[in-house]
């Protein structure tokens, strides 16, 4: 029975969370203060709950957008740079063969985000131009996923990700001072990628060992902490009735 709960356990452990000498280490000899073993463990762990948990970190946001029937507050050009920094990320991590656990969140953190780019063009009555933007967008990623785009143009990609997230959420971040309140950015969505970001400046030297990578993350971790900031600042600040002309 003991033999059979310990293959059980072995099967559910390697290979996606312990390579299978980390799980002889922690649960056959029992050194259980391998440290080498343990920040794996630790890593894969996170990892995982970081993509399992951006499942439904912006369904806040598309939620707050559909029930308001506006998207008054929202910088298109900040999500359209979010937009451009997700998909750099996950063609540089296919390109590169990275552990799904390690940038899997940025690949449905991308479908979110290219949803809520239709969403602000569909609520400020330009329904026809997100539909070509969302054809665009799938032609432009197949390409840059197909063997035809040099490695090059994908570090470059990768690369352009830093000067994207901190132009489009100082964007933002300008949009909320301008406005004196948030809109209808969702809270919950603020501080969960905040928080997701911070763990991946971890997870991303752990399991990438990418300095480009990790770079990244503490970029996106400083500037998802001043849109945290502006959230809390501006809490009890509501938008106008009327709302101001969209531009």
């Amino acid at each position: 029975m003991a033999a059979e709960r310990d293959r059980l356990l072995k099967r559910v452990l390697v290979p996606i969370l312990l390579p299978e000498k980390c799980y002889d280490q922690l649960f056959v000899q029992w050194d259980l203060l391998h440290v080498p073993c343990l920040k794996i463990l630790l890593s894969k762990g996170l990892g995982l709950g970081i993509v399992a948990g951006s499942l439904l970190v912006k369904l806040p946001q598309v939620f707050k957008i559909l029930g308001a029937k506006s998207a008054e507050g929202l910088s298109l050009q900040s999500v359209i740079l979010e937009l451009v920094a997700l998909t750099g990320t996950v063609v540089y991590s296919l390109t590169n063969n990275f552990p799904f656990s390690s940038w899997g969140e940025a690949l449905f953190l991308m479908l979110q985000t290219i949803t809520i780019c239709f969403l602000i063009m569909h609520f400020r009555g330009q329904t026809v131009k997100g539909v070509a933007f969302l054809a665009c967008y799938v032609l432009i990623l197949l390409v840059l996923l197909s063997p035809l785009t040099p490695l090059t143009v994908v570090t470059l990609l990768q690369a352009s990700n830093v000067p994207a997230v901190v132009v489009g959420k100082l964007l933002q971040a300008a949009a909320n001072y301008s406005n004196g309140h948030t809109g209808q950015l969702s809270a919950i969505t603020v501080f969960l990628l905040f928080g997701g970001s911070l763990t991946r400046i971890f997870t991303s030297i752990q399991e990438t060992g990418d300095p480009l990578m990790a770079g990244v993350f503490v970029v996106s971790s400083l500037c998802n902490g001043l849109i945290a900031a502006q959230v809390l600042f501006y809490w009890n600040t509501k938008p106008p009735h009327k709302q101001k002309k969209e531009q």
